[in-house]
């Protein structure tokens, strides 16, 4: 008996020595762990998701977001140790572990995001987080310039993007158009060129069969800001200053269109591609600008398996071909799908995270393996990797990686100025059966949200902040659908929206003793 037991426990050792073995020399092809005392990572070589998320688990490197908010990266902070928030707004007053913020400082008025991240970099107390922490200090932004550049580079911190140049280049409308043909993607039928006047616009627009309907957009700006529907020239002349002063702009066949996005990156190993997400566009409750983008849908069913396949095929095709032009990492496209004939054509590029990131970084891929933005880290770290996109890009086109989730971002859509007195806190808020909203708990992460009943509000202004006519109140988290089968806002998105609003209060501005005031139409900072 006592023979036959040590015979097992024999033949167990041996076959747990044999794995054990196994799986070391495993690690030690795949990747190579010296102890943490060397540095910032451990890994030498990156191969499979397993890697990446041991990667970033063990990330020693300080990498800071900076920007206005945390909003465009919200989240990536649970997925990469060492990632911190700089921002000039506090959503969270205070609570949130890994947002920095400075106290505020008199300085220049604002006229853009690179201006406050311009005059975040300059920031003593920024400047002495930074240094506080060690390290070799890198960032990331929304948007940044060459001064942005310049700064980073008197700090010691690098900037894990395509150069401020590159990037600009290649958010050019027109330029945009040059690169999808270059990869065989489409626009819709256009002429690139300089326009100078009405006639000299149906000369053109003649000459290229675009009919009667037209679309003209210039080479920079904001959805609802730089696109023109010109059907007469009454039409071209109340936007002809815009139009006339750029050396070049896009002439458009109208199309019967609705709008959606998808975000991809481009790796030494191919271009990764997120999910199809639907816009939501010019809802006058959320936006005062007719065409003003205002949020996003994910859910299966949103757009048909044709539709999905052909926009996932032109992302990679593109990104792969930004590639060839020098640019690497994050990026997004906008579609514009033809109604009528579900024709897919590319609408515009943003050579940067965006307004649709915090939904792509949290959709259920992202869950069931990393963060797509994670792959732009690992672009820009100077880890070897090799990965097998084509298995993670067939992976993630399976409907079953996609859950459904809504983003609706608030604006003050009254044309007038106030100050706000009362604003709803940032975290978890939850809708009676009557539709009522109310205040439930703080918290700082999306995914806290239960069920469809409740919501995450990021709160953007607050008390003592200007409330003017497109200034951005907040964004609204959501569980399922905000929009009907129509893409109109459904009840549920009106009650969330009545419901949040009502927890604005604001005294008139004649109360209020202050030189500058803001515009209407002032920059956006999301």
């Amino acid at each position: 008996m006592i023979s036959s037991l040590a015979a097992g426990w024999l033949r167990y050792c041996r076959q747990w020595l044999h794995s054990w073995r196994q799986a070391s020399t495993q690690l030690q092809t795949s990747t190579t762990l010296p102890p943490a005392a060397q540095g910032e990572h451990s890994m030498q070589k990156v191969s499979n998701i397993s890697d990446l998320r041991l990667l970033f688990h063990r990330n020693e490197r300080p990498i800071y977001f900076i920007s206005a908010t945390n909003f465009n990266l919200l989240g990536i902070d649970q997925w990469v140790n060492r990632f911190k928030y700089i921002n000039y707004i506090d959503c969270f007053d205070g609570r949130h572990p890994n947002v920095f913020v400075p106290p505020q400082l008199p300085h220049e008025e604002f006229q853009s995001i690179e201006d406050i991240n311009n005059y975040l970099l300059q920031h003593k107390d920024v400047v002495d987080y930074v240094e506080r922490a060690g390290g070799r200090p890198v960032a990331v932004f929304l948007m940044f310039d060459a001064e942005t550049e310049r700064l980073c580079q008197e700090l010691g911190i690098e900037v894990w993007f395509p150069s401020a140049s590159l990037r600009e280049r290649c958010d050019n409308k027109m330029e945009t158009v040059r690169i999808g043909n270059k990869a065989g993607v489409p626009s819709v039928p256009n002429a690139l060129s300089k326009v100078d006047s009405y006639a000299h616009l149906r000369q053109i627009a003649d000459a290229h069969g675009l009919g009667e309907q037209l679309v003209v957009q210039t080479a920079f700006g904001d959805s609802g800001h730089t696109t023109f529907f010109i059907s007469s020239e009454t039409d071209f002349d109340r936007h002809a200053e815009e139009i006339i002063q750029d050396p070049e702009v896009k002439i458009m066949k109208r199309i019967n269109c609705r709008g959606a996005t998808l975000e991809a990156c481009a790796t030494r190993s191919g271009t990764l591609v997120g999910p199809l997400l639907t816009e939501v566009v010019g809802e006058a409750e959320l936006t005062p600008y007719r065409g003003g983008w205002c949020g996003n849908e994910i859910f299966p069913g949103a757009f048909s398996e044709e539709v999905r396949a052909k926009a996932r095929d032109m992302a990679y095709r593109f990104g792969n071909q930004l590639m060839a032009e020098g640019y690497r990492g994050y990026f997004d496209l906008d579609f514009l799908i033809d109604k009528d004939s579900d024709e897919v054509y590319l609408g515009e590029l943003n050579p940067r995270i965006c307004g649709a990131s915090p939904m792509t970084n949290h959709a259920a891929f992202a869950y069931a393996d990393v963060p797509l933005f994670l792959f732009h880290l690992l672009e820009f770290s100077g880890i070897e990797f090799e990965l097998d996109v084509e298995e993670l890009n067939a992976r993630w086109a399976n409907p079953a990686f996609i859950d459904s989730w809504s983003q609706l971002v608030l604006k003050h859509t009254a044309n007038n100025v106030d100050i706000i007195t009362h604003a709803p806190a940032t975290g978890i808020y939850r809708m009676a059966d009557d539709g009522s909203v109310s205040y439930h708990r703080f918290d700082y992460k999306r995914q806290d949200i239960e069920s469809e009943n409740e919501a995450f509000f990021l709160r953007i202004s607050g008390p003592g902040d200007y409330r003017y006519e497109g200034a951005d109140l907040g964004i609204l988290i959501t569980r399922g659908r905000s929009m009907s089968d129509d893409f109109a806002l459904n009840a549920r998105a009106r009650n969330w929206i009545s419901g949040i609003k009502k927890y604005y209060a604001a005294k008139p501005i004649m109360a209020v003793h202050d030189e500058s005031l803001p515009a209407p139409g002032a920059f956006k900072i999301l």
